[in-house]
C-alpha cells in the first residue's frame, strides 16, 4: 500500500494535518489490522486471500471457455495483475482495489466495534459462538449478493473473515500439527470436535519469555481443541486455562502465565504466526469459495469489485413539466446501453430513483440492462401542482445504495423542498466519495421557456434554488448543468462522457464568487480522451494554452489545442493532447460563478479514506466515522491503483475550492 501520488481536497475550510499511521506494538489482540511490519496482518491475509481466489475463478471461467490463463497465483499478486489476467485489458484497477479495501477496513473494524466479544475473537474457547457468527455471516454475505447489493456484501464479508482468521491466531489448531484449515467453521451441519472441557486445565506457565511448550503435553496427546483466554480489566480465568497473552492481557499474568497467541513474530507463540497466518489465508480462501458456490461466478466477481465499468445511476423528477427530460434520460441511457453491451465497458449495475411531490422511489437496483431499461420506460410525468420537489430525499436513496465512486445523475427543472437534507447529502457525498451532476432545465436565468411535449409549461428556479445543486455538485466533484429542455440532448453528453471506463479527475476548481483566474493542470503519458468542462453564466471567456506555449481562445470553436461546444451554462472542451504533455493552464474571465473540470481516461488513480487512531488493547486505526473537527489532526490512509512503479513524492490537502488529481508530484 502506497499514499497518493495525487494531490487531494478535504471538502472543509480548514487544513487538515496529514500524520504518520503507525501500529502501537504490543496493543494488538489480533493479525495487526492494517500495517505493513515482519509479521503478516489482517490487511495482507484477506488482500491475498481474495487476489487468488478471484484469479482462481478467472482461471476457471476461462478454462470452460477453452481460453488460455497465464498468470502464477500465489502471495505475491497485485489487484493489477488479477484484473488484466481476469479482463484481458490494462485498465484502472480503482474499483476492485476499493472493494478490496471495503473489506480489510471492515475486517479491522471488529477490533473497534466487537472489543470485548469473546466469540468475534475466538477468545475464552467460544468455539460454537464463534462458529455461529461466522456461519450467520456467510448466509448474509449470500443474500447480499443475491441481492445485489455488494457493498453491503463486502462489509460482512469483511467482519467473519477477521473471526475466521483470528480462529488460528487464538486457538491451539497449529499446535496441534493441523496443515489444513478447520472446515468445519464454515459449515454448520458438521460438528466441532474434540473440544476441551471447561474444567480441563491446557496450559501451564511460561517459563520467563519462553512460551515454546506451555500447551499441556496430554491436550496435544488428545488433540483437544483450546483458545486462549482474554481480559482487558479482570484478571480471572478458569483455572490451568491458557490466555491470550501480551501486555493488554490481564489474565496472562495469572497462573499459568502467558500466552498462545501468534498475532505477530513477537507474540507468546510467535514462532507458529507464518504458520498460523498461512493457514488463515486458505480458510478464508475455502469461505469464498463457499460464497462463490451458493452466488455463482458473476455475482462473485461483482462483489469481489472486479468491473470496470461504473454504475449508471439516475434521479428523475417525474412531475409534469418533465416528460421531455424524462424522454432524454431514456434515450442516454438507453444508447449507453445498447452501445456497451456485452463489451468490457457495460455497465456493472443500474440504479434509478423517481421522485415528485410528496412521493420518492421506489430504487430499482439491478445490473440486468433490460429491467432497468424497462424500469425506465415506465416513468411517466404526470402531477406537481407546487414548484419545490423531493429532490434531495431521492438524492438520499441513491447515495445509500449506489456502490462508492459512483456518479449520479439527477434530473429536475424544480427547487428542492426538502432543503433541510443538505447537510445530510454532503456526509454521504463525502463518505461513499460518489459524484452528482444536476441537469437542471428550470433554471430562471434563460428567458425563453418552452412549454413541453405535454403541454406542460416548464417551472422556473430562483438563483437560491440553484445555488443549493451547485454547492452539491462542487462538494460532490460533479457538476450542476442548467440548459432549456430543448438542450437537454446536447447537455447528456457528460453522461456518455462518465460512463466510458478508467474515468478520472484530472482537476476541479471552482470560483465563487467568480473573478478572472489562471488554473494549471498536468498532461502525463498514462492519460486519454482528455476533455475540460467550464460550467458558469455569461459572460464567460476562455483561452486554453498547452505545455509546447501552443493558445486557443474561446473565439475558436476548433483549434490546434481543442473542439468545443456551448449548451447552456456548460463549455464541454475535447482536447487534443498528441505529444503536449506536461503542464496546461486554462485562463477563464467572468465575474459570474464559475467552475472548471478536466476528465481523462488513466489506468493510474488513488483511493483515500479518514482513519481514526484507537488506543488500547486493540491499538490500531479503523475507518473514521461522521465529519471531521476542526482544529484537531486526521490520519489518511491513500492507496495509488493501477500502477506498480508509482512512487509518491507528495501528498496535499487543499480546500473545495480546488481540487485536482495532479501526478506531477509522482515518479515512475
Amino acid at each position: 500500500m502506497l499514499p497518493s501520488c495525487s494531490t487531494m481536497s478535504t471538502r472543509q475550510s480548514v487544513m487538515l494535518l496529514v500524520v504518520l499511521v503507525l501500529s502501537l506494538p504490543g496493543l494488538i489482540h489480533s493479525f495487526k489490522p492494517l500495517f505493513k511490519s515482519n509479521s503478516l496482518t489482517h490487511r495482507d491475509i484477506t488482500r491475498i486471500a481474495v487476489l487468488r481466489k478471484t484469479a482462481e475463478v478467472c482461471r476457471d471461467i476461462a478454462a470452460s471457455k477453452g481460453l488460455d490463463f497465464n498468470l502464477i497465483i500465489d502471495n505475491n499478486l497485485s489487484a493489477g495483475k488479477v484484473q488484466k489476467a481476469c479482463l484481458s485489458r490494462d485498465t484502472s484497477t480503482i474499483k476492485f482495489e476499493t472493494a478490496i479495501a471495503s473489506m480489510y477496513l471492515s475486517n479491522a473494524a471488529v477490533d473497534q466495534i466487537f472489543l470485548l466479544s469473546a466469540a468475534r475473537h475466538f477468545d475464552d474457547e467460544t468455539f460454537h459462538r464463534g462458529r455461529d457468527i461466522i456461519t450467520e455471516g456467510v448466509s448474509a454475505v449470500k443474500a447480499h449478493a443475491k441481492l445485489e447489493n455488494y457493498f453491503r456484501g463486502r462489509l460482512s464479508l469483511g467482519q467473519i473473515c477477521h473471526t475466521l482468521q483470528d480462529f488460528y491466531s487464538h486457538s491451539n489448531w497449529v499446535e496441534l500439527g493441523n496443515k489444513a484449515p478447520y472446515s468445519a467453521l464454515i459449515r454448520p451441519d458438521q460438528p466441532l470436535k474434540n473440544l476441551a472441557g471447561q474444567n480441563t486445565p491446557t496450559c501451564r506457565s511460561c517459563v520467563g519469555e519462553n512460551c515454546t511448550n506451555n500447551i499441556l503435553p496430554d491436550v496435544l496427546n488428545q488433540r483437544l481443541l483450546t483458545s486462549g483466554y482474554f481480559g482487558i480489566f479482570f484478571s480471572s480465568k478458569p483455572t490451568g486455562k491458557c490466555s491470550h497473552g501480551g501486555s493488554a492481557d490481564r489474565t496472562s499474568r495469572k497462573d499459568p502465565v502467558g500466552g498462545i497467541n501468534k498475532d505477530t513474530i513477537d507474540s507468546s507463540h510467535g514462532f507458529l504466526h507464518n504458520e498460523a497466518a498461512n493457514l488463515a489465508i486458505h480458510a478464508t480462501m475455502e469461505l469464498l469459495e463457499d460464497v462463490r458456490l451458493a452466488a455463482g461466478n458473476t455475482n462473485f466477481m461483482r462483489l469481489m469489485g472486479l468491473s470496470q465499468s461504473p454504475v449508471l445511476c439516475f434521479v428523475i423528477d417525474t412531475t409534469g413539466s418533465m416528460s421531455d427530460d424524462i424522454d432524454e434520460a431514456k434515450r442516454v441511457s438507453f444508447e449507453i446501453i445498447d452501445r456497451k453491451r456485452g463489451t468490457g465497458q457495460e455497465p456493472s449495475g443500474y440504479i434509478l430513483v423517481p421522485f415528485n411531490d410528496p412521493d420518492f422511489g421506489p430504487l430499482v437496483m439491478t445490473s440486468n440492462a433490460d429491467v432497468f431499461k424497462g424500469q425506465i420506460n415506465s416513468l411517466t410525468a404526470a402531477g406537481g401542482g407546487d414548484a419545490p420537489e423531493m429532490a434531495l430525499s431521492g438524492l438520499q436513496l441513491a447515495l445509500t445504495a449506489a456502490p462508492p465512486f459512483s456518479e449520479i445523475f439527477l434530473f429536475t427543472d424544480a427547487p428542492a423542498k426538502d432543503t433541510y437534507l443538505k447537510n445530510t447529502i454532503i456526509a454521504l457525498i463525502e463518505s461513499t466519495k460518489s459524484q452528482v451532476t444536476f441537469m437542471l432545465t428550470g433554471s430562471a436565468v434563460f428567458r425563453r421557456r418552452r412549454r413541453t411535449s405535454q403541454d406542460v409549461a416548464p417551472r422556473a428556479m430562483s438563483r437560491s434554488a440553484v445555488q443549493l445543486y451547485q454547492d452539491l455538485a462542487e462538494a460532490s466533484g460533479g457538476q450542476a448543468i442548467q440548459v432549456t429542455k430543448s438542450e437537454l440532448s446536447l447537455a447528456t453528453s457528460v453522461i456518455v462522457d462518465s460512463s466510458a471506463s478508467a474515468v478520472v479527475t484530472v482537476f476541479q476548481a471552482s470560483r465563487n464568487p467568480g473573478r478572472p483566474d489562471n488554473f494549471n493542470f498536468t498532461i502525463d503519458g498514462s492519460l486519454q480522451n482528455i476533455t475540460a468542462y467550464i460550467t458558469g453564466d455569461s459572460p464567460l471567456t476562455f483561452s486554453l494554452t498547452s505545455s509546447t506555449g501552443v493558445s486557443q481562445t474561446s473565439s475558436q470553436s476548433s483549434g490546434p489545442l481543442a473542439s468545443f461546444t456551448t449548451t447552456g451554462n456548460l463549455r464541454r472542451l475535447s482536447l487534443n493532447t498528441d505529444n503536449q504533455t506536461g503542464l496546461w493552464q486554462l485562463s477563464v474571465s467572468s465575474n459570474n460563478p464559475y467552475l472548471v473540470k478536466v476528465t481523462g481516461q488513466s489506468s493510474v488513480n488513488f483511493i483515500y479514506n479518514l482513519v481514526e487512531e484507537h488506543e488500547g488493547a486493540h491499538g490500531d486505526f479503523s475507518l473514521k466515522e461522521g465529519r471531521l473537527l476542526s482544529g484537531g489532526n486526521a490520519s489518511i490512509l491513500v492507496t495509488v491503483t493501477g500502477s506498480e512503479t508509482v512512487k509518491v513524492t507528495e501528498v496535499t490537502l487543499l480546500t473545495a475550492q480546488v481540487q485536482q488529481r495532479s501526478k506531477d508530484h509522482c515518479s515512475h
